[in-house]
Formats: C-alpha cells, sequence, structure tokens
C-alpha cells in the first residue's frame, strides 16, 4: 500500500489506465475509487479522498489525498479496514433518529435550511 499527496505523486503512478471508476459522494467529501491498469495489464486500486473548501481569496478548490492499494495488498487491507469498522460501530454507534412528528408541525415551523 502506497500513501501520496496527490498535488506532489509520481506521474507514471497517476497515469494507469482507468479500468473502473466508482465515485462515493459523502457529505462535504467524495471517495474515488479507481481500478488502473499497469502497463502489463496488472489491476491496482486508487482510493481518493476530494475535499471542497473556500480559498483565502474566495475561490473553491479541492484537497485531495490518495491511496494506491496493490492485489498483493488487498485482504490484509480489507481484514484490517472490517476490524476498525467494526470496533466503531461497536464502541461508537450512530444514534437513530426519530422521525419528527408531521402533527406536531404549523406552517409557521418552516425550517428553510431543509428546502
Amino acid at each position: 500500500m502506497y500513501f501520496e499527496d496527490y498535488e506532489n505523486s509520481d506521474s507514471q503512478e497517476r497515469n494507469g489506465d482507468d479500468v473502473y471508476s466508482k465515485p462515493v459522494r459523502a457529505g462535504k467529501r467524495t471517495y474515488f475509487f479507481d481500478v488502473k491498469a499497469t502497463k502489463n495489464n496488472d489491476y491496482y486500486l486508487t482510493i481518493t479522498e476530494s475535499k471542497r473548501r473556500v480559498d483565502k481569496d474566495g475561490r473553491f478548490v479541492y484537497d485531495k489525498h490518495k491511496i494506491f492499494l496493490y492485489k498483493e495488498d488487498f485482504e490484509k487491507f480489507s481484514d484490517g479496514l472490517k476490524e476498525i469498522i467494526e470496533f466503531i460501530k461497536l464502541k461508537a454507534p450512530v444514534p437513530t433518529e426519530t422521525p419528527k412528528d408531521i402533527t406536531s408541525n404549523s406552517f409557521s415551523d418552516v425550517n428553510f435550511e431543509e428546502l
């Protein structure tokens, strides 16, 4: 497995042939799971986290961080990820939301942030 700052990445690694891509939008972040092929048609996975932020001059910029994951590491990576996700779910479960009672809201209770 190889971690890198996207802006300083080695162009040879970054230019693998694209085989398949799956973007996952999650709040302010987007994760890209990209299958790439080497010149020898050997596949590897890149996982990119992209987060949008506002620069000092008011423009939107994207911070990107990338992980290269090679086939020989898939099983260990997957096992470690499953283990840590189960740990987090057990120790800090996601609170369940109770649905709002529609009958208790009146037209004057409109929350414009939800629209």
